[in-house]
């Protein structure tokens, strides 16, 4: 299994543990690119991808294109900021 997480660049919260732990965290510098992102994981053949809420909310169309798919598992997060 190949695992990734995804976040914001200006996010300081998410995916804490896995940044030091040495996993591959990956950062969005341009949340309108999210997709494109995605995109290069799924390339890199990661089979799970992990995504901040926040990130995921820019992303519609590549969630709901891998919904359904055997190749690659994109889970989103719940954020921990409370409004």
């Amino acid at each position: 299994m190949k695992m990734s997480w995804l976040k914001y660049k200006e996010d300081s919260d998410s995916f804490k543990i896995p940044e030091h732990l040495g996993f591959d965290v990956f950062k969005v510098e341009d949340l309108e690119k999210t997709d494109e992102e995605i995109e290069k994981l799924v390339k890199k053949r990661y089979d799970t991808i992990i995504l901040s809420n926040e990130v995921a909310g820019f992303s519609e169309s590549i969630i709901k294109k891998y919904a359904h798919s055997n190749l690659v598992n994109i889970l989103i997060t719940p954020s921990k900021k409370e409004e």
